[in-house]
C-alpha cells in the first residue's frame, strides 16, 4: 500500500484558470492602491514631523563632522603657537596663549611665562584659577616663595591645605615648607609634627625624608 507521502508526491497542483488569474492580479493591484494611499495619507499627516527630523539628523551630522574638524585644527594651532612662543622665549606669547587655551595645556603656558619673565600676577593667577590641581599647587609653592616671608606659618599652612594629600605630586614638598616655617618662627612643637608625618611615611622621597629628620 502506497504511503501517504508517496500518495502526495503523486498529487498535482491543481492549474488556476484565467478567471482565477485575473482575481488574484486584482486582488494584487487592490492591495498595493490601499497600501499606497494609506503611505500617501501618512506622508501628508506628518509631512512637517518627517522633514523637522530630517533637518534635525542633517544638522546634527554636519555638526559633528564640522565640530571633530573645529577641535582637531585647534589643537593643531595650539601646539603650533606653543611651539613658536617656546622657540622665541616669547613670554607675553605664552601669557596670550594661556589666556585662549584650557587644561593642562593652558596652565602649563602660563606656567613658563612666568618661569621667563617672573611676573607675580601670573603664577598668583595660576594658583587661584588654573585648571588643573596639579599646576595650581605648584603654583602656591612658588607663591610661597615669592610671598612667604610675608606670611606667619599659620598662614602658610593654611594656604597649602589643598597640597596636603598625597593626590598632589608636591603633598611632601608642601609639609616640608610648612616644617621649615614653622622652625623659622621657632615653634618646634607643630614643626616636629610635620616633620614626623614626613619621616614616619615610607612613601616619603628620600631627599625630602632625609632633610626632615636633618630638622628634626
Amino acid at each position: 500500500m502506497a504511503t501517504m507521502l508517496e500518495r502526495n508526491k503523486k498529487v498535482k497542483t491543481p492549474k488556476k484558470s484565467y478567471a482565477e488569474h485575473a482575481q488574484d492580479a486584482l486582488y494584487r493591484e487592490v492591495w498595493e492602491e490601499v497600501n499606497n494611499e494609506k503611505t500617501i495619507k501618512f506622508i501628508k499627516t506628518y509631512s512637517k514631523h518627517i522633514m523637522v527630523a530630517v533637518f534635525v539628523v542633517l544638522i546634527v551630522a554636519t555638526g559633528v563632522q564640522i565640530g571633530v574638524r573645529t577641535h582637531r585644527a585647534n589643537q593643531i594651532a595650539t601646539a603650533v603657537a606653543y611651539e613658536t612662543a617656546i622657540n622665541s622665549v616669547d613670554a607675553n606669547a605664552l601669557a596670550a596663549l594661556a589666556k585662549d587655551t584650557s587644561g593642562a595645556m593652558g596652565d602649563l603656558a602660563l606656567f613658563q611665562a612666568y618661569m621667563l619673565d617672573k611676573d607675580t600676577e601670573k603664577i598668583e593667577m595660576l594658583a587661584s584659577d588654573g585648571d588643573t590641581a596639579d599646576f595650581r599647587d605648584l603654583a602656591k609653592l612658588h607663591v610661597i616663595g615669592i610671598r612667604g616671608n610675608d606670611m606667619t606659618a599659620a598662614q602658610v599652612e593654611k594656604y597649602l591645605s589643598d597640597l596636603n594629600t598625597k593626590k598632589s605630586p608636591f603633598y611632601y614638598t608642601a609639609a616640608l615648607t610648612v616644617a621649615q616655617k614653622y622652625l623659622a618662627e621657632g615653634d618646634v612643637v607643630h614643626a616636629n609634627k610635620w616633620l614626623d608625618k614626613i619621616i614616619n611615611d615610607a612613601d616619603a622621597p628620600s631627599v625630602i625624608s632625609g632633610t626632615a629628620q636633618s630638622l628634626r
